[in-house]
């Protein structure tokens, strides 16, 4: 005969998935989403909660993923409240029991875990409650541990056989109400004891001009808290450990460190880079060897790959002909010439705090300034520098521009001088006056036109010599 489900079983089931979804539902309507300060436990030898609750911390976090496990488990105890029903309304009633006990299990051992070894760490030494976050943190945490256990009790609660009569708690049960007595005298007073040292950087010594009072820590240790509050006024990433005790910092580096080594020190590794404390990698190649050397060995890396880069330019430039001048210059110099501003520039002594207009986008000058488009913004240009005593004559068969331009030499000494501080010998031949600048230029369009110019596309020829004309002359 079909067996009606009682009221007290209804609001059993209501309360449950009330409880729940509670929580998800306020986040989902009316908070603000946005980052906030997350510890995860930290691995330590004398710690073991810590270790065993890093060895589950991802798997666990990779199951509550699914869409079954939103909202507390809200689509979890929907399907149980389900098969609970329909197992009573086709006289299944045990089946229906065992579904719904079994969604109740599963619930438990999600939310039981994390207090179980808080607890463990709490009883064995309370300063293992260090790393599981600051004072609010770790209440947070209790709580809200605490709080999930209430919908599975409610569904075991909801499903008991009100037919059986009262009968003295399982074993499990008493263990059950074990742990929660034990998180709550264990865990929550432990909350109002001091949160710990907030160390300044005059009592770090950092920069070696403070105090220096902090004891008992590392050169290492001190170095990464430096690091760390010293970003803390700049970094809205850091800023938020401005207020966060000294040995929950290192602890949280430590773990962070941990993550790195196990990624052979790489901060980019998504275990690493999407870790909630991981605004820390600034700091930790000052406290994680590991971290230290490979980011030494990424930079010696890309040094190298940027000298490999500079020589095969450099040869690119080489391999061009050799301009032949139709007099003899007073000095002539050849350079792969870079530049990530768009130009080449020459700024005598005390001249040049405003860059010249260039003129045909080619050229531009000012007394005592030189400047010379080599690039479209970043990028490099072989050049040849050549000096004159007087006026050369005109070339510009194989050039695309030609433009020549008035210069005057306040000091007598034009050097042109690139990012990478390469230069080409002075080009004035008389020393300070008036003289002319006349650049020949070739490969602009090949710039702006491919996405990978073939190397050494852009060439200059600038030719420096005296003279006293004030017009710009455009041949190309």
């Amino acid at each position: 005969m079909f067996t009606p489900v009682s009221r007290r079983s209804w609001v059993l089931w209501g309360t449950a998935l009330a409880w729940a979804a509670g929580p998800g539902l306020y986040d989902w309507l009316w908070s603000e989403t946005g980052d906030e300060l997350y510890f995860s436990a930290v691995s330590g030898g004398s710690c073991p909660g810590h270790s065993i609750y890093l060895f589950i911390e991802q798997p666990v976090w990779a199951v509550l993923d699914f869409p079954l496990f939103w909202y507390g488990g809200a689509p979890l105890i929907l399907l149980a409240f389900a098969a609970w029903h329909i197992g009573i309304r086709i006289r299944r009633a045990r089946a229906g029991r065992i579904a719904a006990r079994s969604a109740a299990a599963t619930l438990l051992s999600f939310c039981l875990p994390q207090l179980v070894l808080l607890t463990v760490d709490a009883a064995l030494d309370p300063g293992c409650l260090d790393p599981w976050g600051p004072p609010d943190m770790l209440t947070w945490t209790v709580g809200m541990g605490l709080y999930s256990l209430v919908p599975p009790l409610l569904i075991l609660h909801a499903v008991r056989d009100p037919r059986r009569l009262p009968v003295r708690r399982s074993r499990p049960a008493r263990a059950l109400a074990a742990v929660v007595a034990a998180t709550a005298v264990l865990l929550l007073p432990s909350q109002a004891t001091p949160p710990g040292k907030v160390s300044t950087e005059r009592e770090l010594d950092c920069g070696r001009f403070g105090d220096g009072t902090v004891t008992g820590l590392g050169e290492a240790e001190k170095s990464f808290l430096c690091q760390v509050r010293r970003h803390a006024s700049d970094d809205p990433a850091v800023e938020r450990w401005k207020g966060v005790p000294d040995r929950i910092v290192l602890a949280q580096g430590r773990h962070l460190c941990d993550l790195a080594t196990r990624h052979g020190g790489d901060v980019n590794a998504p275990a690493v880079r999407d870790a909630p404390h991981a605004s820390l990698t600034s700091a930790l190649p000052r406290l994680c060897p590991p971290v230290a050397r490979a980011q030494e060995a990424e930079a010696q890396r890309q040094r190298e790959e940027e000298e490999r880069y500079v020589a095969e330019m450099e040869r690119a430039c080489a391999a061009r002909p050799r301009h032949r001048p139709r007099i003899k210059p007073v000095r002539q110099a050849s350079a792969t010439m870079w530049t990530e501003f768009w130009t080449i520039d020459a700024r005598e002594d005390g001249y040049g705090a405003t860059a010249p207009t260039l003129i045909e986008e080619l050229v531009g000058t000012a007394p005592g300034v030189l400047s010379v488009w080599a690039a479209d913004e970043v990028g490099f240009a072989c050049v040849t520098g050549e000096s004159y005593a007087r006026r050369p004559p005109l070339q510009t068969k194989g050039w695309h521009e030609v433009v020549d331009v008035a210069y005057e030499s306040p000091t007598g000494s034009l050097v042109i001088t690139d990012m990478s501080g390469k230069s080409l010998p002075d080009l004035t031949s008389g020393g300070p006056g008036a003289y002319r600048v006349r650049v020949h230029l070739r490969g602009r369009e090949l710039v702006y036109q491919q996405p990978d110019p073939p190397d050494g596309a852009v060439e200059l020829l600038i030719m420096v010599y005296p003279g006293k004309g004030k017009d710009t002359v455009v041949y190309r």
